[in-house]
């Protein structure tokens, strides 16, 4: 997915471009560009993971006053916060985890998801928009990184 092979000579591309063993034309611009955007969807992996460890679960797992009044409030309690807490922490921890990323977006998501339906019913829609933002970066990631998935299911494939 880093190579682009084209059949257009070098000369008519226009584009600084070599020609590969077998022959067809790659384009090192299209190279560069793919490692560019790999070192940016990583970059984006760590901000949320930062984010959902830190900012987002952290305050559960130490029972923060403004975590616990959410939670008592929605009649959930310590045992919701702290189980709330944790699928955060792991997600973010998994976020950072090559073969793990694409579905821990995709079980954050899911949270966001939650997040999203608890902010409009018990909170009147506050912060609503939070989950939905963040929904948006996490289907990046579990789109661009989904064929870690495949390999995550070949590695439980051959333990099983």
């Amino acid at each position: 997915m880093s190579e682009t092979t084209a059949s257009v000579a070098p000369a008519a591309s226009g584009a600084s471009a070599s020609l590969s063993s077998s022959g067809a034309v790659v384009a090192e611009s299209a190279t560069v560009r793919g490692r560019r955007a790999r070192i940016a969807l990583r970059g984006l992996q760590i901000v949320l993971a930062l984010f959902y460890g830190i900012a987002s679960a952290l305050p559960k797992l130490i029972a923060h006053p403004s975590a616990s009044e959410g939670f008592d409030r929605m009649g959930w309690g310590s045992a919701g916060m702290y189980a709330i807490g944790v699928l955060e922490l792991a997600g973010a921890i998994a976020l950072l985890v090559p073969v793990l990323q694409s579905v821990a977006a995709v079980g954050l998501g899911a949270l966001m998801v939650g997040a999203f339906v608890v902010q409009v019913v018990v909170f009147d829609g506050q912060n609503a928009a939070t989950p939905l933002i963040l929904i948006v970066p996490l289907t990046l990631i579990a789109w661009a990184r989904r064929g870690s998935t495949a390999e995550l299911l070949r590695l439980v494939r051959r333990r099983a």
